[in-house]
């Protein structure tokens, strides 16, 4: 939430007309006339110390620029959280509220590392330091006042937009396009620093793809004082190492800790400051618990900024410390926990948990994920050894998430690796767009194909054909294409999403310091995926299941099913004989023509009626 997270504000608007350099030229050198003129020219390094403020909370902010060479060195403290960031030159760094640190090398995060680098050296004055390709510029109004536009691309990185005040010449705002979202970062209160002038404000906010500021993500730097040419040394920006906090109390350094299986997804069960707890295991996740959760714990969330998840719609996100979260042997110190509203998900999971551990377990030790014998193995890092058999398939960090090239069906994919999605493969929407994938796949109409973090997540079932992870090849994968505009699949930056569904054919291992997951099949575990023949999306009401979607043209639809029903019987067997996870596996399961008599309940009055299965998607795909 440095710098580079919260203050970061660059976007491309699209312009592809070829410019002139002298009209870009003309613009800039105004600029800079305006802001010191060939004062900047001796300017080799800037120190920012002052105040960041963002969802109610505020801390110190400082940070360093290597106006020379790009680098950069920020840190902030925000309520009960501090981190950093920072670019060595070469890779972008991250330091995050728990300690863990990581390299940021996934292609965006370099585009944007390499964006805000070339700011950092002025590299529109100096391009002989980063070079940058720009269109034409234009004039705007805004808010009745004028400013010069103009879009530039430095090389290596993404476009930037950069407002200039039509009167003063000084740069008024920078806007990018980040992931799904546009970020926008104002400037203001410019005073003179040893002959140049610089912003002492800024505030920066996420516009979401229908034109609408949340407030709880705009951000806000005031800087108290800063200063030109302190000195600066390779190790300001170096990437710092992980403190000490996490250890195994187990004998050999290995802690094995049994799960539960639910839905696809993994439960454990652990402690915070020595109370039990149960945990969904999640490598696209963060620590986080639930406000209840964190009640119960004794622990008080403070601030109140946004979060996102898979559904459409944003929730309050807070922040809470811990003394210890453990699992089995395995023990992080001190962690940080996001405290967020997961909503419906213990009626869509039919089952309780207090929140997740992700990405700070995976980060601090060697992970394995036997799904065969439902154990999770827990290493310190030189402990750590893959499976045996397993294929090795590298990957790149962006936001904490591991990425994986590969190919679907011959098309190059980048993919998340999510434990903590039940499907099997996810599709971004820009993707499905990009290769009209919806027409390729003969996708089934649009339902509900999961349920997290901001409500349900729609998308279009299909059976899609071969998914290859570097010698890995995995067929028959039954997925889902998702076509909307909000939420984390509506992100450019990937391909797809893969979770546990296609993830428990494998044990499954994870060494974030070689960065490389290793996948070796479970024996029988193989096969065509299956899908449900049902069309219902069901969530766990009591004594009863209460239908939240009714896919068209699906056995469901058929039968007269609606939104808002409550079944209370399924086969003759009343719905709490079973957990809401086995009701789903026999919908899936089961084969077509499957006659089910259901029972249930619509404004309060009893009916049945009969609920033929009947396949959703193709059994198998071909072109």
């Amino acid at each position: 939430m440095g710098r580079h997270a919260i203050a970061l504000a660059l976007l491309a608007l699209g312009f592809t007309q070829v410019v002139r350099a002298d009209e870009a030229a003309d613009l800039l050198a105004r600029w800079k006339a305006a802001s010191g003129g060939a004062r900047w020219d001796v300017v080799k390094s800037v120190r920012t110390d002052g105040t960041l403020g963002a969802g109610g909370l505020s801390g110190a902010f400082d940070a360093l620029q290597d106006v020379a060479g790009g680098r950069s060195n920020d840190h902030y403290k925000l309520g009960p959280i501090e981190g950093a960031d920072g670019y060595d030159g070469t890779v972008a760094w991250s330091r995050d509220p728990g300690g863990e640190v990581a390299a940021l090398d996934a292609p965006e995060a370099k585009r944007r590392a390499r964006s805000q680098a070339w700011l950092d050296a002025r590299g529109y004055w100096y391009p002989a330091r980063f070079g940058a390709s720009y269109a034409k510029p234009e004039t705007r109004e805004l808010d009745g006042r004028r400013y010069d536009v103009l879009v530039a691309t430095p090389d290596g990185g993404d476009p930037v937009t950069l407002w200039f005040d039509g009167e003063t010449h000084l740069l008024a705002r920078t806007v990018q396009k980040q992931g799904a979202d546009t970020a926008t970062t104002t400037f203001d209160d410019w005073r003179d620093v040893d002959g140049v002038k610089l912003p002492f404000h800024s505030t920066t906010f996420l516009t979401d793809t229908a034109g609408r500021v949340d407030e709880r993500n705009r951000s806000e730097i005031r800087a108290s004082k800063m200063a030109l040419n302190v000195a600066v040394a390779d190790a300001d920006f170096a990437m710092p190492a992980m403190t000490a906090t996490a250890r195994i109390d187990a004998p050999g350094g290995v802690a094995r800790v049994p799960f539960e299986l639910v839905n696809n997804h993994i439960y454990a069960r652990g402690s915070i400051d020595g109370k039990p707890a149960r945990f969904l295991v999640d490598t696209g996740g963060a620590n986080l618990l639930t406000p209840d959760s964190a009640k119960k714990f004794g622990l008080a969330g403070e601030g109140k900024l946004a979060g996102r998840g898979v559904g459409d719609e944003l929730v309050d996100l807070a922040f809470a410390h811990a003394k210890e979260v453990r699992l089995g042997d395995a023990v992080l110190s001190h962690p940080v926990f996001y405290v967020m509203d997961l909503g419906k998900l213990p009626a869509v999971e039919g089952y309780d948990s207090d929140g997740l551990v992700g990405y700070e377990m995976f980060r601090r030790f060697g992970v394995t994920i036997d799904y065969g014998k439902r154990e999770l193995v827990l290493t310190e890092p030189a402990k750590f050894a893959p499976p045996p058999g397993a294929h090795a398939v590298p990957f790149e960090l962006a936001d904490r998430i591991p990425i994986v090239q590969g190919t679907l069906d011959g098309l190059a994919a980048r993919i998340s690796i999510d434990t903590g999605s039940r499907v099997s493969l996810t599709l971004h929407a820009p993707f499905v767009r990009e290769h009209d994938l919806v027409a390729k796949y003969h996708a089934a109409p649009d339902s509900v194909v999961g349920w997290g973090v901001g409500g349900p997540s729609r998308g279009r079932p299909a059976r899609l054909g071969t998914l290859q992870l570097g010698d890995l090849a995995v067929a028959g994968v039954a997925g889902d294409l998702y076509t909307g505009d909000k939420g984390a699949f509506a992100s450019p930056d990937l391909s797809a999403n893969l979770g546990g569904g296609l993830l428990k054919r494998y044990t499954v291992a994870f060494d974030y310091a070689a960065k490389k997951m290793y996948l070796a099949p479970i024996a029988g575990a193989g096969g065509t995926d299956a899908f449900d023949r049902s069309g219902l999306w069901l969530l766990g009401a009591d004594d009863a299941l209460e239908v939240v979607d009714v896919a068209k043209d699906s056995a469901a639809a058929r039968a007269g099913l609606r939104d808002g029903d409550r079944v209370t019987a399924i086969g003759g067997e009343k719905v709490g004989a079973r957990p809401l996870s086995e009701w789903r596996q026999r919908l899936r399961e089961l084969p077509v023509g499957t006659k089910l008599a259901l029972a249930y309940q619509r404004a309060g009055k009893a009916a049945r009626v009969d609920l033929v299965l009947a396949d959703r998607i193709a059994p198998e795909w071909k072109p």
